[in-house]
């Protein structure tokens, strides 16, 4: 009784805050927009997002499935895989098969890098602090393909490219902060194996490529690949439509004559504001020309799809240069929607005490992704001018 009589005592002051804190928000947006007007931009971003955004994102997911299954199917990945081995070690600190991880990850999201930690006779190549890093070295290239071809679909071509290899500076630093990190709080990590030899089983895989025709293999392929590419595509809806409307409206201002009237992309202009008051960092840093460009890195901490739903905008009021491009595709890639898969990744390992760490480490990781790019792209244009 007592216990009970305590947690309804200890939920009081969050539902307080929870109120006051959705009272502040909308009557804040409903004070400057009007509520009638705040409700209808609200729903009608939302309503334009899922059919102009989310469902040519849930399209692009569907083909990079299906690419990125067929590629292992027929054994690019394990290539890929080969040929990046050799640059783990001297780079990351990692062995060699962690290639198979980011190009896995590459292809499809975080969550990806999972998969093979799970498989013992993966992790048996590790010491403790190095699968622990794990998870920061694959959120770092989580949905790359789909970001990179999303930018090419937009008419930028180098940028996203330099965007990569920016993408591959931040990993680096996620990666080996991470690993001090994990070094300093356990010393003993360093000489510990991931996985002890007792627990290691030698499994029988059973080869049925060879019953199968190369046709049947390759649909299939393309078909597996595409499913879970929707499953990807489902899954970045409520990113995209809870999180971009409100940064939208956040971000963009008034209608062209200076009033509200409900449309969709209209907003309060809030976020442009405060960085007006630190726009010298974030130009200096990441070369940004406007302020509105800042809604981008800030959600992309949340859901990179969500971000991703904003260049469309961008684009259209001329906010955008090639330097933005790079610096959207490194830090898209490095963070994205780190906040929100970080926990649970290192839950599923179970190190879930050491989660502040890596997000701290990865956080770090993706500031060094977007400055790497955006100064790259400032060589790339004097070279090619």
């Amino acid at each position: 009784m007592e216990k009970n009589k305590s947690n309804r005592k200890s939920l009081v002051p969050s539902g307080v805050w929870c109120i006051t804190s959705v009272v502040v928000l909308f009557g804040y947006l409903g004070m400057v927009m009007g509520v009638p007007n705040m409700l209808n931009t609200i729903m009608r971003t939302a309503h334009d997002l899922l059919l102009n955004t989310v469902f040519y994102l849930m399209s692009i997911c569907v083909i990079t499935g299906a690419i990125g299954k067929v590629f292992v199917e027929f054994g690019v990945v394990a290539l890929l895989e080969r040929t990046l081995r050799p640059l783990m070690r001297p780079i990351f600190n990692l062995p060699g098969v962690t290639s198979l991880g980011a190009v896995m990850t590459f292809l499809s999201d975080n969550p990806a890098i999972i998969s093979l930690a799970h498989d013992k006779r993966f992790a048996s190549y590790f010491k403790k602090y190095q699968f622990i890093s794990l998870t920061n070295f694959g959120t770092a290239f989580g949905m790359g393909l789909l970001v990179i071809v999303f930018m090419a679909s937009q008419g930028y071509y180098a940028a996203p490219l330099i965007g990569l290899i920016g993408a591959c500076c931040g990993c680096v630093c996620s990666t080996r902060l991470m690993q001090r990190f994990v070094l300093k709080a356990y010393p003993q990590y360093a000489t510990e194996d991931a996985v002890s030899a007792e627990d290691i089983e030698e499994e029988k895989e059973e080869d049925e490529k060879s019953e199968k025709t190369v046709f049947i293999r390759l649909l299939n392929a393309m078909l597996d690949g595409g499913r879970s590419g929707v499953e990807v595509g489902v899954a970045i809806i409520p990113g995209v439509l809870i999180i971009s409307t409100f940064v939208m409206i956040f971000t963009f201002g008034a209608g062209a004559d200076g009033t509200y009237n409900g449309s969709a992309y209209q907003g309060v202009e809030l976020l442009p504001w405060l960085a007006n008051k630190v726009d010298f960092v974030f130009e200096w840093l990441f070369g940004f020309h406007d302020p509105h460009l800042v809604a981008f890195p800030i959600t992309a901490l949340g859901a990179v799809g969500a971000a991703l739903s904003l260049i469309p905008g961008f684009i259209a009021h001329g906010w955008i240069d090639g330097n933005a491009i790079a610096v959207f595709t490194a830090i898209g890639m490095c963070w994205s929607g780190f906040l929100s898969t970080h926990t649970a990744m290192l839950d599923s390992i179970g190190y879930r005490d050491l989660t502040p760490k890596a997000i701290m480490a990865h956080f770090c990781g993706g500031l060094v992704a977007a400055i790497s790019a955006h100064w790259m792209f400032a060589l790339y244009t004097l070279i090619v001018a």
